[in-house]
């Protein structure tokens, strides 16, 4: 989860955003007076850029393999990940992807293609099971002996479509749902992942992994999940397309939990296309997940018939007012952005929706302690794991602090062990308060204004990593109403400044992926805004 969604204080506002964007990083004169090592990084690989559709091209014509793209992967992690601008997105690589490869090279020799992803390598999200050989960790080193006995049922569904597991990606340790003055991007278990834009900003969190290897071209598409902005903001800050789905569109059944009202996985990708494409290949319904039962005749299998130009035609969206008074490159990039949307049809309208939710924060945070508590009980009991319930897990870290917490603590992880069971009124009260409240306000101002969907900047700029003093708010939000509802979350690169990217976000109602998806490649295919990463060590001037 995004955990600067929480933690928006007196001190932190009174500082201009100017001012945060400087704060702790390096600073570089200028790429004149730069000195060798603080060039961009030259970047020739093969693969830059590549969509799934071109990668099917290539095995198709026998230009390459499964096992050959795999390889070039492969050594591209190894050069750039944690060698070269060291990015650390990685946190382990899965010792039989390329036996898996020449497997599925030998179906496509006997003339069996199982669909878009046969033979497509995908980084996946390390809170998620895989039954192999890897590890599930949730970036904890008190899970580092958690090797699952089987797939997470979307892992399953990813396999069957023909995909090659590449390896897993670091995240914000427990999602970022350990403590409240956290560092985005840094495990105990992966240490800190950077963006690949400027090397010593944060790539945000949890998914962060994820997305910066996305970006930074170690695969096409990866796997991340969210809460509340752990796709979306990576997305964003990676200079790429990510999808939140509804809630119960893709099981949760073997992933770690924070929460089972907003927990979702989602495609991270460099396009909407290839987002759509990942997208229907991990929809199902899992009869171990109740919340996939309500998806019944609304998922669909193949989300790429909705990528139409014309996708934005008469389309009102509700453009949240709070983003045009914020960070004048914000603002910039935003007017640009309607611009483009009014050229292609779209009607736009002033609305104020995070105003209205602002006071339901503390409820939300409560539902998630309440949950996390419940569902990591539930998940540990079962897991491969010396670490049984969340109460073992606060004694590890206690017990091996230096190496558990060694620049922030496990206050949230404490906060959650003192809560009770579901059936509280407490926790009652507070998903009413929350979850509730948000759906009714969203839907019905869908509902009077006539949209079709909300749109907004994703978040604000990447903001420096700092391990000493934690997060900091960037400025901008947008995650939270689509999170706290359960509803679809779709954010597409919007531009970027000093070479940091900023998505726009499109969110709507429940199961409204197909339109979101209609409205987000339009956008896309008129803006052409994602560019690929220069690797700059720092923001020069």
């Amino acid at each position: 989860m995004e955990r600067r969604n929480f933690i928006k204080t007196g001190t932190i506002a009174s500082l201009s955003l100017g001012s945060l964007l400087n704060s702790s990083c390096k600073e570089v004169p200028s790429k004149s007076t730069t000195a060798e090592g603080d060039h961009p990084q030259q970047d020739n690989f093969e693969l830059n850029e590549i969509s799934i559709a071109a990668l099917q091209r290539k095995m198709k014509d026998k230009t390459h393999t499964s096992r050959s793209i795999t390889e070039l992967y492969l050594k591209r992690i190894d050069a750039m990940d944690k060698q070269g601008p060291m990015i650390n997105a990685v946190i382990e690589l899965n010792k039989d992807a390329l036996e898996i490869a020449d497997m599925l090279d030998k179906e496509r020799a006997a003339g069996k293609v199982r669909g878009p992803m046969h033979g497509i390598p995908v980084l996946i999200k390390d809170n998620i099971d895989t039954g192999d050989h890897m590890h599930t960790t949730a970036g904890s080193i008190a899970l580092q002996d958690n090797v699952a006995a089987k797939d997470a049922f979307i892992i399953n569904l990813l396999r069957a479509s023909g995909a090659v597991i590449l390896g897993k990606t670091n995240l914000s340790e427990w999602a970022n749902f350990r403590s409240t003055s956290s560092t985005s991007a840094w495990s105990s278990r992966g240490g800190q992942t950077k963006n690949p834009y400027i090397l010593d900003r944060n790539p945000s969190g949890s998914s962060a992994g994820s997305g910066a290897a996305v970006a930074a071209n170690f695969c096409t598409v990866a796997i991340g999940t969210e809460t509340d902005g752990s796709v979306v903001s990576p997305s964003s800050v990676n200079g790429l397309v990510g999808i939140k789905p509804t809630v119960g569109l893709l099981s949760r059944t073997g992933i770690i939990p924070i929460s089972k009202t907003q927990d979702t996985a989602g495609p991270m990708a460099r396009t909407v296309e290839d987002a759509a494409i990942l997208l229907g290949i991990l929809a199902g319904i899992d009869p171990a997940d109740p919340s996939t039962l309500l998806s019944k005749g609304k998922a669909e299998k193949d989300y790429t018939q909705f990528l139409t130009p014309d996708g934005l035609k008469g389309k009102r969206l509700g453009l949240e007012k709070s983003a045009l008074k914020g960070n004048a490159a914000m603002e910039s990039l935003l007017q640009d952005a309607l611009k483009t949307l009014r050229s292609k049809g779209a009607i736009i309208v002033e609305i104020e929706l995070n105003k209205v939710l602002e006071s339901t924060g503390k409820a939300e945070f409560e539902v998630l302690l309440y949950e996390f508590k419940d569902g990591l009980n539930q998940y540990l009991q079962k897991a491969n794991s010396k670490i049984k319930t969340l109460a073992d897990l606060i004694s590890y870290n206690k017990q091996n602090e230096t190496k558990a917490m060694p620049f922030f603590k496990q206050e949230t992880l404490e906060l959650a062990q003192q809560k009770d069971g579901l059936d509280t009124p407490a926790y009652l009260e507070a998903l009413k308060k929350s979850n509730s409240f948000t759906q009714q306000t969203i839907d019905t101002l869908m509902k009077k204004e006539k949209l079709d969907a909300f749109i907004g900047p994703t978040n604000g700029f990447a903001v420096c990593i700092d391990l000493v003093n934690g997060d900091y708010d960037n400025g901008f939000s947008f995650s939270t109403p689509a999170a706290r509802a359960g509803y679809p979350h779709i954010t597409v690169p919007m531009g970027s400044w000093h070479e940091l990217p900023m998505g726009l976000s499109f969110f709507g109602t429940a199961y409204s992926e197909p339109e979101l998806i209609k409205m987000a490649y339009a956008y896309e295919q008129a803006s052409k805004k994602r560019t690929p990463p220069q690797f700059m060590p720092a923001l020069v001037g």
